[in-house]
C-alpha cells in the first residue's frame, strides 16, 4: 500500500513539472517588414530574448519573400546540428524556405544551445541588412 501511495506522488510530482515546463514555454513572434518608400527592411523585434523550448514566429507582414537564416560563423558543430534539426522544411543548412506571400509564417522552436547570440538575416534582403539576433538565456 506504501509503494502504492508513493508511486501515486511521484506522478503527481512528474506531473507538476511536466506543467511547469509546458507553462515556461513562451511564444514569440517576428514581423517581416519591407516598407521601400522609407527604405527599411527589417525584423520587428530586431532583437529578441528567448529559452530554450521557447517557440519563435516568425510572420511575413510585407515585403514578400523573405527568409530566415542563421549565420554559421562562429557555430560550433553541435550548435549548428541543433538549429537545423529544429528548422522545418529547411531550404539549406540553417536555412527557412521561402516564405513568399503576406501572412505566411515560419515556426521554429529553440534548441538546447548555449547561452548567446546568434544573428539571422533575410537572404532576400541581405543586401539592405534585413538582420536580427536571437539572445539564447
Amino acid at each position: 500500500m506504501q509503494a502504492a501511495f508513493r508511486g501515486l506522488l511521484a506522478g503527481i510530482a512528474a506531473g507538476f513539472s511536466l506543467a511547469a515546463s509546458a507553462a515556461a514555454q513562451q511564444t514569440h513572434v517576428v514581423r517581416l517588414i519591407v516598407n521601400q518608400t522609407k527604405d527599411e527592411y527589417r525584423f520587428e523585434p530586431a532583437t529578441l530574448t528567448v529559452h530554450p523550448n521557447d517557440l519563435v514566429v516568425f510572420r511575413v507582414a510585407s515585403g514578400a519573400p523573405h527568409s530566415v537564416v542563421f549565420e554559421r560563423a562562429g557555430l560550433s558543430p553541435d550548435v549548428r546540428g541543433a538549429f537545423n534539426a529544429v528548422m522545418p522544411g529547411r531550404s539549406a543548412e540553417l536555412s527557412s524556405p521561402l516564405l513568399t506571400a503576406a501572412g505566411d509564417e515560419y515556426r521554429m522552436v529553440v534548441p538546447r544551445v548555449p547561452a548567446g547570440s546568434y544573428s539571422f538575416y533575410c537572404l532576400p534582403h541581405r543586401a539592405y541588412d534585413m538582420r536580427g539576433t536571437l539572445k539564447v538565456e
